[in-house]
């Protein structure tokens, strides 16, 4: 199974792709995420094929979808490339992040039940019960806390955007350790949205969460520059 398996909102395909087609995608996709291929590494059909033992189809399948999500390259619908995933991207995607999300969330406080409030807490409970020592773990929980409040979503078309970009920020980031300091502000965040989510306070709720992706993303920045200081020093 994936160790990147968290999946979309309800009402969102995971895929759009056959059977056969998702289970190489993740195959391939959990091998960009660990670094096993590489940045501009060439993604032959053939060779894919024969490495994850699935037919041709299966695999032109996976790599659109990966092409779709920003993973992978492909040049005159042939060629086709690891995506380099690089600050400017980063950037790109977290920003993004930032222009949407609070209108989700504003949103989702403005209809949000009992239910969904002990749902965000049951996870919330879970996060910090694993206190980080599992990323993979966390990175589930972090997702579905998140996910709570948008897959109800009425703009499907929104909650697949957040959903692509999440991804890659998601992807990116297990390659980093959390520092102190962004472990206890991802806690603080997610507190003070289950309180405003129960206060009621749209306006704060959105303003909150521009600021929890936009750290989140400046996050992953930092960690990407001091990873290149290092290897150029």
């Amino acid at each position: 199974m994936s160790e990147f398996r968290a999946r979309p909102p309800v009402g969102i395909d995971p895929t759009g792709v056959s059977e056969e087609g998702a289970a190489v995608y993740d195959l391939i996709r959990d091998d960009i995420i660990s670094g096993r291929l590489e940045a501009n590494s060439r993604l032959v059909v053939a060779e894919l094929s024969v490495r994850h033992n699935s037919p041709a189809n299966a695999v032109r399948e996976a790599l659109q979808l990966l092409r779709s999500q920003g993973f992978v390259l492909i040049v005159h619908n042939k060629s086709a490339r690891v995506r380099p995933i690089d600050q400017d991207l980063v950037r790109d995607v977290y920003e993004i992040g930032v222009l949407i999300e609070p209108s989700m969330v504003r949103w989702f406080v403005d209809m949000a039940t009992p239910a969904d409030i002990a749902e965000l807490e049951r996870i919330q409970h879970q996060i910090e019960a694993n206190n980080f020592t599992d990323p993979i773990l966390h990175s589930e929980l972090d997702t579905q806390f998140h996910t709570v409040m948008y897959e109800r979503h009425y703009n499907h078309l929104a909650a697949e955007l957040w959903w692509r970009h999440r991804e890659i920020l998601r992807a990116l980031g297990r390659r980093y350790n959390f520092t102190l300091s962004r472990r206890a502000q991802v806690l603080r965040d997610h507190r003070d949205l289950i309180r405003l989510v129960k206060q009621g306070d749209a306006t704060s709720a959105a303003t909150l969460i521009a600021q929890h992706v936009d750290g989140a993303g400046r996050h992953v920045l930092e960690q990407m520059r001091a990873a290149s200081s290092a290897r150029a020093g």
